[in-house]
């Protein structure tokens, strides 16, 4: 099957010191959408901060040894790698327009990243029914933020997954619908870059 193209054949009778629009179109929206991504860096950037700085601040309660399971938390990384490759391979095949094929990516992206969603709810059920809260320490109230923002960036990106899925089932893809794939899987590998942070200075340094 034909690849996607980007841009419209050219018109050789066309007035070529007219930009095209939808190139236009593409560039600034992805632009935008970076600028979006810095400031969320900034958000995370000062949530890792807050951490580091009160991670040590446990009341007299349970420190990140005592809590936290690198079982549950390796298994999180895994499952977020893997949606992130499976979330590539339907770009690639979003690339060369083949429907079938990037709605059974993103689906098996999507299922991921719901399973993903429910080892941390179990998480943070888990602790809280112990009695270790956000509200028992300044360590648990760190951690419970910085870790339920990027839980809940994760939700909102299965939820911008389903109506971008559904807009390639109906419409098929064409360069509206490539771009919103191209927007959305810089948004699913931010996630992935910043939890890979999480695991590795939130669960990883915490039990050493």
């Amino acid at each position: 099957m034909d690849t996607l193209t980007i841009h419209h054949t050219p018109d050789p009778n066309a007035d070529t010191s007219v930009p095209d629009v939808h190139q236009d179109i593409f560039s600034t929206r992805v632009l935008g959408f970076w600028m979006y991504l810095m400031t969320d860096c900034i958000i995370f950037a000062t949530l890792f901060t807050t951490y580091a700085v009160l991670h040590n601040n446990t009341f007299g309660g349970p420190s990140s040894k005592d809590l936290f399971s690198l079982k549950t938390s390796f298994a999180e990384t895994m499952i977020l790698l893997l949606s992130s490759v499976t979330c590539g391979l339907g770009m690639l095949s979003a690339l060369k327009s083949r429907r079938k094929h990037v709605l059974g990516w993103f689906g098996i992206a999507f299922l991921l990243g719901a399973s993903f969603i429910a080892l941390e709810l179990h998480e943070f059920t888990h602790l809280v029914l112990e009695g270790n809260s956000w509200t028992r320490s300044a360590f648990l109230s760190s951690f419970f933020t910085l870790v339920g923002t990027h839980g809940l960036h994760v939700s909102i990106g299965l939820f911008w997954m389903l109506v971008v899925l559904t807009q390639v089932y109906l419409i098929g893809i064409n360069i509206d619908t490539f771009r919103r794939l191209v927007i959305f899987s810089l948004f699913w590998h931010f996630l992935d870059l910043v939890w890979i942070f999480i695991f590795t200075f939130v669960y990883l340094m915490g039990v050493l």
